[in-house]
């Protein structure tokens, strides 16, 4: 067991949440027990992930898409169901948006290029004045080859733009709805871009800018972050954690 606002202190600390701008409103954003024995990690807040953190046991869900972005919101409509239910059960909700994405132990970006043995790993992508995302070297390599262990590794399917070289070197990595950050990546002579969600665009960036991306789901390509820091919580703590999994396929 351990108090609520210890977990909350080590994970603002951890993460540096305080020194990174963000729409997101990371921390603790609806009070629970103070006492908590288990902590739920999902990747975005949602009733669905609630009633199967309360299922769980859990008395604290920290997510990477909370529900307080920076506005003020009347407690209505969805957003207020979703509010509802976590005092009702008494549970807390912690949420750590951009801070998830840059990290470079437990970060999305991080944990997906050391899952292709990246050397020479280099901050990358610039988001509001951040950069959020990692770029790295390969050993020398096929797009199908870092298909195959990112969809692996993401237990998903990739969408594939194949227009760039044959030979993979370079790799960006930026999570989730990066897909207009890729003419950074072609600005810096990437070989290949990852991320988790495309639109229209992106073809004829790819094509006319000699890369190759990835798209691996915006939900499947934010999972191993917050698994990460559920490992890394759970490596600090005497407290039960669980990661669970609400499959996306967007």
């Amino acid at each position: 067991m351990v108090k609520c606002d210890e977990l909350i202190k080590f994970w603002d600390h951890y993460l540096q949440s305080s020194t990174i701008p963000d729409s997101s409103r990371n921390g603790l954003q609806v009070q629970g027990p103070q006492e908590v024995k288990r902590v739920a990690f999902g990747v975005s807040a949602s009733v669905a992930l609630f009633e199967k953190a309360r299922a769980a046991g859990a008395d604290l869900v920290c997510v990477h898409h909370g529900l307080l972005w920076g506005q003020e919101q009347t407690i209505t409509g969805l957003f207020g169901q979703r509010v509802k239910y976590l005092l009702t059960h008494d549970m807390g909700l912690a949420a750590y948006h951009l801070p998830l994405d840059k990290h470079p132990e437990v970060g999305h970006n991080a944990c997906l290029l050391r899952a292709l043995q990246a050397q020479n790993m280099r901050t990358f992508g610039q988001y509001h004045g951040v950069e959020i995302g990692f770029a790295g070297e390969v050993n020398p390599t096929s797009l199908n080859a870092v298909q195959t262990t990112l969809e692996q590794f993401c237990q998903t399917k990739a969408q594939v733009l194949a227009y760039g070289p044959k030979e993979i070197r370079t790799v960006g990595i930026i999570s989730g709805g990066a897909y207009s950050m890729l003419p950074q990546a072609i600005d810096q002579n990437l070989d290949l871009y990852v991320t988790g969600s495309l639109d229209e665009p992106a073809q004829e960036w790819c094509r006319e800018g000699n890369i190759n991306c990835l798209a691996l789901g915006h939900y499947h390509s934010e999972k191993c972050g917050v698994q990460a820091l559920r490992q890394r919580t759970a490596e600090q703590f005497d407290v039960e954690t669980e990661f669970i999994d609400i499959d996306n396929p967007l």
